[in-house]
């Protein structure tokens, strides 16, 4: 951690909070705190700077319009930039992850990104709505993905970016593959919001953000509960 607090940045909350994502930086924070690690958390509007010293970024899904501005207000900003460089964790969400990437679709028009994953995104033939569900890249030592996807889009990825998971329910990226990794840099279609679903990546983010190899076991019965029952309403879809 860069200091001795774990800092959380919910970025452009006043653009791109349409789908709850908020729960993220709300299941962090509690999964931190029941470890006794102290947390800051941050919600930095478009209109002020992105602090490029944090430990963790979060950002989540919106319209086209908020999706393109934030988009623009990024990369005038630099900040985030900066942080990924100093090794920041990041979890982006639906148009966080398309942001992130080289370009994107976003009222007819091919919207710049900040080119931070080596993805491209455009409009598909039709909207992916309903649950979403994958096996995770098993370099990433995760459970089964469960989430809920709302979009438009479909995602290509080029060689920098792994896929965060294959398919086995629902469309994700392109029916085949679902989100994208690429350093601490993670990135879904998934809702629900992910973390509440898959706290096995808030953990992943965790020991990214404070260099831990390991942290101490928490009681997920409720946690566990909630993710059978999506994957088991997923496998039935």
């Amino acid at each position: 951690m860069s200091t001795e607090h774990l800092r959380i940045v919910w970025i452009y909350p006043d653009l791109l909070s349409t789908y709850g994502d908020r729960g993220n930086m709300l299941i962090l924070a509690r999964r931190a705190q029941l470890r006794g690690i102290p947390v800051e958390t941050y919600q930095v509007r478009s209109d002020q700077p992105m602090p490029d010293s944090a430990d963790i970024y979060l950002i989540g899904g919106g319209e086209d319009g908020p999706q393109a501005l934030a988009a623009q207000r990024l990369i005038a900003d630099g900040g985030m930039h900066r942080a990924v460089a100093r090794g920041a964790a990041v979890l982006t969400i639906c148009a966080g992850y398309q942001i992130f990437g080289h370009s994107f679709s976003a009222k007819g028009a091919t919207c710049a990104g900040l080119g931070l994953l080596d993805i491209t995104s455009d409009r598909g033939e039709t909207r992916a709505v309903g649950e979403v569900r994958g096996d995770i890249d098993p370099r990433l030592g995760l459970p089964p993905l469960t989430g809920f996807e709302n979009h438009g889009g479909r995602t290509r990825l080029g060689p920098g970016a792994t896929p965060l998971a294959r398919v086995t329910a629902g469309i994700g990226n392109d029916g085949q593959t679902e989100g994208a990794w690429a350093g601490k840099i993670l990135g879904t279609y998934a809702h629900g919001p992910a973390l509440a679903r898959n706290p096995a990546i808030a953990d992943l983010l965790l020991r990214w953000a404070t260099g831990a190899d390991s942290l101490q076991p928490l009681d997920d019965t409720w946690a566990d509960r909630l993710r059978n029952e999506r994957l088991a309403a997923a496998g039935a879809a």
